[in-house]
């Protein structure tokens, strides 16, 4: 039996307003128990906002807490039940520190949501407090409201995707707050109607707000952009240009490497074949010295660079062509230098990138819309990167929403 100065500790421990321990048992193996009840000896009717004090009936069922040390923590908590005095209806009494029809407090939920966040929903499941659905259901509790979120000062939004499941084709799409470096929604598709109901669903006023959409070079993205932002400018990410430059030069790459292999095998004239494999010498493993950034090739890359363009005088030309894109726009500052300069490029490029060209004549005015403000989908690539690691240790999750709840607490959770 314990005292009543013992109880009344138990209770300051405990820390719940309006709540007193009646009890405490401890059971080796499992932790302790402690029961108790609202110290009030009325409540308010949840129908009519009523005070009553007729007690209907005692309803008793245990919680999980917070542990104490190495102990787990459950409550024994009597929820008692009143009947209303004005509508003659029986209701439960209120408790502020445990959600309704949770087995567990707000206090544990949160704690275990900042667990999950630095670490992942299995290895949290496996230390035995919560189950891994308890553990779901705390993160869709939390992120509840997030989904309904509406951007506060948006003026640059990123558009871009992610892989769900890889080389499955399917793709996540994925909203950022460039200028807050936040994620603001992910989509479990990429169509232009889902990325058009979540956009028209944060109203006019943000809309109406945005200045600039950073997007790769999707069609999707710009029709959609210019149907329900009208004041919005477009701008392609130079970063998604460079990519498919380099495509074009690894692929080229790829070509004379296969022909110089089939020269080798057919020719008879030892000269010839001698030649032909001192030309495959220098192109192969050349990739990453033909589409690295010049400036930051190690001594070992820039020796190959060397050795593949004195092999190859196409891959020689076409790598500085690629070098020549890049220093465009990390020198031109104004939309009119970097168009004189992308007219040059474009002159020399038509023979060497064939497809690169035609894209980038196509998207002209929105690739010449990064000189304005510079807007690239840097940022967008690293939430990206951080979302590709919360999928690998999201193995945990059962579904798309548990994980979509994962990664928007990373960016919008207080805890």
């Amino acid at each position: 039996m314990s005292t009543k100065k013992e109880l009344k500790l138990l209770t300051e421990l405990l820390n719940l307003e309006s709540i007193k321990v009646l009890s405490h048992r401890q059971y080796e193996g499992i932790g302790i128990i402690l029961q108790l009840e609202a110290s009030g000896k009325e409540s308010i009717c949840s129908r009519c906002g009523s005070k009553s004090n007729k007690l209907h009936q005692n309803r008793w069922h245990i919680i999980k807490d917070l542990s104490w040390g190495e102990r787990a923590v459950f409550l024994e908590i009597n929820r008692r039940q009143f009947k209303c005095e004005k509508c003659q209806k029986p209701f439960s009494e209120e408790m502020g520190f445990v959600k309704e029809r949770r087995t567990y407090t707000k206090r544990l939920a949160v704690k275990i949501v900042e667990e999950v966040l630095a670490d992942d929903i299995s290895s949290i499941a496996k230390k035995g407090l919560v189950t891994t659905e308890e553990i779901e259901r705390m993160l869709k509790d939390a992120s509840a409201n997030l989904l309904e979120l509406k951007p506060v000062g948006l003026k640059r939004l990123g558009i871009d995707e992610i892989a769900l499941v890889k080389g499955q084709g399917k793709y996540c799409a994925v909203l950022v707050d460039i200028d807050r470096s936040k994620l603001l929604m992910i989509l479990e598709s990429r169509t232009k109607e889902e990325l058009k109901k979540v956009l028209l669903g944060w109203g006019e006023e943000v809309l109406g707000g945005i200045e600039e959409v950073s997007i790769d070079l999707w069609k999707g993205y710009k029709s959609l952009v210019t149907e329900i932002m009208p004041k919005a400018q477009v701008v392609a990410d130079r970063f998604h240009v460079m990519i498919q430059i380099n495509k074009e030069l690894d692929m080229q790459r790829k070509i004379e490497k296969r022909l110089v292999e089939k020269k080798i095998k057919l020719t008879k004239n030892q000269q010839e074949k001698l030649d032909n494999k001192n030309i495959l010498a220098g192109i192969v493993a050349s990739k990453y010295a033909l589409l690295k950034n010049e400036k930051e090739l190690t001594q070992k890359q820039k020796d190959k660079l060397v050795e593949v363009k004195s092999v190859s005088p196409t891959l020689k030309i076409m790598h500085q062509l690629k070098e020549k894109f890049r220093e465009i726009f990390e020198k031109a500052e104004r939309w009119a230098d970097g168009l004189i300069e992308l007219s040059a490029w474009l002159s020399k490029a038509q023979k060497y990138f064939v497809n690169s060209r035609s894209t980038i004549v196509r998207w002209l005015d929105e690739i010449l819309a990064y000189f304005d403000r510079r807007t690239t989908s840097g940022v967008v690539e690293g939430i990206n990167n951080k979302l590709k690691l919360i999928k690998r240790s999201a193995y945990g999750f059962t579904n798309f929403e548990n994980f979509r709840n994962r990664c928007l607490l990373n960016w919008h959770s207080n805890c």
